[in-house]
C-alpha cells in the first residue's frame, strides 16, 4: 500500500504539486503498527487534483477532499487548508485554501496525527510529533480546550488513541476534556457509538473503559457508571454493548440487537447447556463463556456434539406425527415438538425415528 501511496505522491509532485502522507498511517509506520488507511494532503486544489487522477471523486469540494481508487487502493487527498470556523463544536463550518504545510498540520488534533511523509519516505515532523511518540503521549496541536470545543469528537479520539496505542493523556488534554465534555451531549450517537467501537474492540479495551470512568464521562455517553464499574472483561464487541445494556440509546442493526437480547438473556441464565446452544446458537453461548470465564473450546465441543442443532435435524416432520396420531394439524403439534426437543437434548429420548415414534404414540395418542 506504501508503494502506490508513493507512486500518487510522485504523480502530484510530477505535475508541480507538494503532496505528503500524514496522519495515522505515518504515525504506524513510526511504531510499526499495521494500517489500512493513508491519508494524502498537498497544496493542489480539488479540481487540479480531479484534472490529474481522471477517477477522481469529489465528495465535498467545500470541504477539500477528493477521493480517488489508485491501482484498486482508496486514497483520500485533501487539499492543504485552514479550518476558519466551527458549527456545532463538530465540522469546519468555513475553510480557507493555503499554500503552506505548516498551516495545514497547525488545523489537525494531535501532534502524533501531524506527522508526514514525502514520497521518498523521509519524515516531515513540523510539530515535534516525534517526541511525544517517544513520551508515549497523547498531546493536543495548540490549545486543548479551543481543540475540544471546536470539535468535540476530539474528546472520544483522544480516549480511544489513548487506549489503543497505550499512550498517556497530558495533564492539559484530562483538565481540557473534563471542561468541555458536556458538548458530547450535541454529538451524533453514530459517531459516538463509532469511536466507542473502537475502544471497546482494541486489545486495551480495559484501559479505555478505565478512562471513561476516570474522565467522567459517563453521564455524557448516558452510559451507567454502575454497569462500567461492574464490567467484566469480554473480548466480543456485541458482548461488551450486552453488558452496558444501552440499546434503547444507541444506533444497532436489529441483527446485532437481536444477538444482543440474546447475549443478556444467557447471562441472566448464567448457564450453557445444549437447550441454551440449541435456542441461541453457538455465537451468543461462546460470548456468554468469555464474560463468565469459561471455556471457550469445551462450549464449542459441546454445541459439536449436541445431538440435534435445529429442528429441521429432528428425525420426525409434522406430516408423520400427523399421520401416526390421525389428528388434523393443531396446536397439539408445537406442544410435541418442544417436548421431543428437550427430551433430545437432555440425552432422555435417541433422535431415532422409530424411538421417537414409539414415544408419541405413547404419550400423545388417545
Amino acid at each position: 500500500m506504501l508503494k502506490k501511496a508513493k507512486k500518487v505522491l510522485n504523480e502530484l509532485n510530477k505535475h508541480g504539486y507538494e503532496a505528503y502522507i500524514v496522519g495515522g498511517f505515518v504515525r504506524d509506520y513510526l511504531l510499526k503498527r499495521k494500517s489500512y488507511d493513508i491519508d494524502i494532503c498537498t497544496n493542489a486544489k480539488p479540481k487540479e487534483i480531479k484534472a490529474i487522477f481522471n477517477e477522481a471523486c469529489i465528495p465535498d469540494e467545500d470541504y477539500g477532499s477528493v477521493v480517488i481508487l489508485f491501482s484498486n487502493v482508496r486514497f483520500e487527498i485533501t487539499t492543504y487548508r485552514k479550518e476558519i470556523s466551527y458549527s456545532n463544536h463538530r465540522k469546519p463550518e468555513e475553510i480557507e485554501y493555503v499554500n503552506n504545510l505548516k498551516e495545514d498540520v497547525l488545523r489537525r488534533d494531535f501532534t502524533i496525527n501531524s506527522i508526514c511523509m514525502d514520497k521518498n519516505e523521509k519524515i516531515i515532523d513540523l510539530l515535534n510529533g516525534r517526541e511525544d511518540l517517544k513520551k508515549r503521549m497523547i498531546n493536543t496541536i495548540g490549545d486543548s480546550y479551543m481543540k475540544f470545543e471546536q470539535d468535540s469528537l476530539r474528546i472520544l479520539r483522544a480516549v480511544r488513541f489513548a487506549a489503543i496505542l497505550n499512550f498517556s493523556l497530558t495533564k492539559e488534554i484530562e483538565y481540557a476534556i473534563k471542561r468541555t465534555k458536556h458538548l458530547l451531549k450535541q454529538l451524533s450517537y453514530e459517531r459516538k457509538k463509532q469511536e466507542l467501537d473502537k475502544i471497546f474492540s482494541s486489545q486495551n479495551r480495559k484501559r479505555g473503559i478505565q478512562l471513561l470512568k476516570d474522565l467522567n464521562l459517563e453521564d455524557e455517553l448516558e452510559i451507567d457508571l454502575n454497569k462500567l464499574n461492574n464490567m467484566k472483561d469480554c473480548n466480543d464487541l456485541l458482548g461488551i454493548w450486552a453488558l452496558l445494556d444501552v440499546c434503547d440509546i444507541y444506533l444497532f442493526t436489529s441483527n446485532e440487537k437481536e444477538l444482543i437480547e440474546d447475549i443478556q438473556h444467557l447471562l441472566k441464565e448464567g448457564n450453557i447447556n445444549n437447550k441454551s446452544l440449541y435456542r441461541y446458537d453457538l455465537y451468543p453461548n461462546i460470548v456468554v463463556a468469555s464474560i463468565l470465564g469459561m471455556d471457550k473450546r469445551k462450549v464449542t465441543k459441546m454445541y459439536n456434539k449436541m445431538p440435534i442443532k435445529s429442528r429441521k435435524d429432528l428425525c420426525i416432520d409434522a406430516n408423520t406425527i400427523i399421520k401416526v396420531l390421525n389428528k388434523e394439524p393443531g396446536g397439539y403439534l408445537k406442544e410435541i415438538f418442544e417436548d421431543l426437543e428437550d427430551k433430545i437434548l437432555t440425552n432422555q429420548l435417541k433422535n431415532k425415528k422409530s424411538v421417537v415414534l414409539k414415544y408419541i404414540v405413547k404419550n400423545y395418542k388417545k
